[in-house]
């Protein structure tokens, strides 16, 4: 065995090189510290930054599931090879760990960091790499001496470098969007390059650009002809006249007449040297291993400290951590459990991660994978798209390897990313049962990873931008109901649950049959939300079904795709659309707000009409920005909000919302509506309420772990000090006589 010990470039730490080669499984062979440092802001902690070198076996049956694992390069043990980042966040003095590990999945690249709260229980820390399609220079690039087997100075982001199939090439996607001008457009899949060049950039001749002049939000397409190859090129920026090489990701198209904001150009076109991104799953899977089973001579830093691990991603790296669920990759090679708890945070679906001509940063707009196969935990059917019956935790059931595991997210989830699906299936007619080890948390009304916490009766006017490729901007204000407080709660509750056995709050979500036989879930019109009328600035023509919810389209992506386990090479570009999924939503309350949720403060004493939807502006809106093509529709996934008026006399014409003042009379009377609220979360066990809660008369209180914040307390005071119907604000903070 190797072990060597060696100086940074620049002499900040030591930095360690390990060889770990056991015999039995192919796994991390080797690891390479690059940095140890001090953990700013907290002396008793530390980083390690490094990379780790693995080996697939491609007969193993517990790789078999990975797309060209067989056809994929090999070294001369007959392996398969990945390098792969790691971000270590460690106690210096590791007798003081509590044995627990947060292996956190990066959003596309980001380099992760164990909060304070779980530093205050001596928590360790690992983020480490998974995407490996090396698109974007700051996100999942490889860096050119990925593969030096001496200390070289890290990225600031995680990545993993999976084989390459040179020579193979492939019809790929690529549309531009909301671009104008002379000038050249990426081609990009949310804001990140799509990450495969075409077969030969000089050379256009295999390609079809189609125009579109319409896109509805359920797949109805005009199209407007199509553009003459000779009338666009393949560059690396510049114009038609005066192109740039391409010698770098995005790939960019230059118009010979220029792009027109009002239309879409769609481009098929072949590319080349696809990536095997399921190796990148599995390293995740082995970096986890080897930190939570590695030995001190196989060079584990965190050696015989780690008894549990949970896996926890956001987003993209939530639907990440139900992909590797369901691909069975909780089990490593030798067969044990990887992560004894799991936490996708606002994640309704899988990711596009195991495919040929995979596109991981896919956000589910027209055309991307994500949402093929279960969707849901339990064995249930899929009647709609005609595919045998089965679930996310079928594999890791056989092999008793399924984790304890907590879903958090809220209405964006619903209205933008196809959640409702894993709720009820694909034929919405009854609701799935959760499996005992599966907890559920809807956060009512809120925005994609929840708002800013802002308590103001004068929240800010700016304009929201819609995420995704390039979409627009927003017509209503940010929707500032937080998800904090569920986000503290349930992070204590897992870690427990995981830690202790303790069970979690009940599980509360929308529901076509609740607990008490109550339907909280139904159709996607206006009349059956209940949603109101008069609303300012949300017209009845956005809950049309081309404007609303995005339906998941049932896909034929040709013979050689696995429909169920969202593998295999997909060879119709574009694909056909054999029919859609039907989305359910929340029923909302009189004001517009959800119903069916966890409880929390600002649903319950509510400062407006939260939504976990906006409308994207057009040329007859303030907010209009120059981008046309989605106006009217949803505002891909990010939410709105619309104040109550402050007074009576400030309502507009034909709001049947009851003003602030209406409601709460004075700033005293919204003060007792929050902490009415607070108790109520509290008292069901959504919402931590610790000592200083208790000092300030909390009906429900017990224990928060250190570090971990009192959130009653916070958001009762947050309420006091606030604007709501406040006469007198001194230092930025109301005074009251009455409180």
């Amino acid at each position: 065995m190797l072990n060597s010990k060696l100086k940074t470039v620049g002499g900040v730490a030591l930095a360690v090189a390990i060889a770990w080669a056991p015999a039995s499984q192919a796994r991390v062979t080797k690891i390479i510290i690059d940095r140890t440092a001090a953990l700013s802001g907290d002396a008793t902690y530390e980083t390690l930054t490094g990379r780790a070198f693995g080996e697939l076996d491609p007969n193993d049956e517990h790789n078999a599931l990975i797309t060209d694992i067989q056809t994929a390069p090999r070294n001369a043990n007959g392996k398969v090879e990945y390098i792969a980042s790691f971000f270590v966040v460690k106690p210096v003095d590791m007798s003081k760990a509590s044995g627990l590990l947060w292996h956190d999945v990066p959003n596309r690249g980001g380099r992760i960091t164990i909060s304070s709260d779980l530093r205050a229980q001596g928590d360790v820390g690992v983020s480490s790499g998974w995407q490996g399609d090396n698109a974007g220079a700051t996100a999942t690039a490889v860096p050119a001496n990925a593969a030096s087997l001496t200390p070289v100075t890290p990225s600031n982001n995680e990545w993993v470098k999976t084989p390459v199939l040179s020579g193979v090439t492939g019809q790929i996607l690529g549309r531009i969007v909301n671009r104008s001008g002379p000038n050249a457009a990426p081609l990009l899949v949310m804001g990140n390059p799509i990450p495969y060049f075409p077969a030969n950039v000089n050379d256009n001749s295999g390609a079809t650009m189609t125009i579109h002049t319409k896109e509805t939000v359920n797949g109805i397409i005009t199209e407007g002809g199509t553009v003459p190859n000779s009338d666009w090129k393949f560059c690396g920026g510049g114009t038609f006249a005066a192109p740039t090489p391409v010698t770098a990701l995005p790939v960019q198209v230059c118009m010979k007449n220029g792009f027109d904001a009002t239309k879409l150009y769609q481009l098929q076109y072949i590319a080349k040297d696809p990536y095997v991104l399921g190796a990148g799953t599995a390293a995740f899977r082995d970096v986890g291993s080897f930190f939570k089973y590695g030995s001190a001579a196989d060079g584990n830093p965190l050696a015989g400290k780690v008894q549990w691990a949970i896996i926890r991603g956001s987003s993209q790296s939530g639907n990440f951590t139900r992909h590797l669920i369901f691909l069975g990759m909780n089990e490593d090679e030798a067969g044990r459990i990887v992560h004894e708890g799991a936490w996708p945070l606002i994640a309704g679906r899988r990711v596009a991660n195991n495919s040929r001509w995979g596109q991981p940063d896919g956000v589910l707009e027209l055309y991307q994978m994500g949402s093929e196969g279960p969707q849901w935990w339990h064995s249930f059917p899929d009647r709609a798209r005609d595919l045998h019956p089965g679930g996310i935790l079928d594999r890791c059931s056989l092999t008793k390897t399924c984790p304890k595991i907590v879903e958090t997210f809220g209405g964006s989830e619903v209205f933008a990313l196809k959640m409702t699906t894993s709720w009820v299936g694909t034929d919405p007619k009854s609701d799935i049962p959760l499996p005992d080890n599966v907890r559920r948390y809807y956060l009512p009304s809120s925005t994609h990873g929840g708002g800013s916490g802002a308590v103001t009766q004068n929240p800010s006017a700016s304009p929201v931008n819609c995420p995704g490729n390039n979409w627009g901007r927003g017509t209503l204000r940010a929707n500032p109901l937080p998800a904090t407080a569920l986000v503290n709660r349930m992070r204590v509750a897992l870690r427990d649950w995981v830690m202790k056995g303790t069970e979690p709050p009940a599980s509360k979500w929308p529901q076509l049959r609740g607990p008490k036989n109550e339907r909280t879930l139904v159709e996607a019109t206006k009349a059956s939300m209940g949603f109101p009328s008069g609303v300012p600035g949300i017209p009845d023509s956005v809950f049309a079904a081309e404007n609303f919810v995005f339906p998941i389209f049932d896909y034929d992506w040709g013979p050689e795709y696995d429909h169920y386990n969202a593998s295999g090479n997909p060879t119709n570009m574009p694909p056909p659309i054999r029919g859609q999924v039907k989305m359910l939503v929340p029923m909302v309350n009189s004001d517009g707000n959800e119903q069916g949720g966890v409880p929390t403060v600002m649903n319950e004493a509510p400062l407006g009409t939260y939504l976990g939807w906006n409308i994207t502006a057009g040329p007859t809106d303030a907010t209009y920005d120059g981008r046309p093509f989605h106006a009217g529709q949803v505002c891909n996934y990010v939410g709105g909000m619309v104040p109550f008026a402050v007074k009576k006399a400030d309502k507009a014409p034909g709001d049947t919302r009851p003003s602030l003042e209406e409601r709460y009379v004075n700033h005293a009377g919204f003060v007792a509506a929050v902490r009415k609220a607070a108790d109520n979360a509290a008292c069901q066990g959504y919402l931590l309420a610790g000592t200083q809660a208790a000092s300030m008369g909390a009906k429900c209180t017990g224990a928060v772990p250190a570090g971990f914040p009192d959130d009653w307390a916070v958001l009762v005071q947050q309420a006091k000090d606030s604007d709501v119907l406040c006469t007198t604000m001194v230092a930025g903070k109301c005074v009251d006589p009455a409180l």
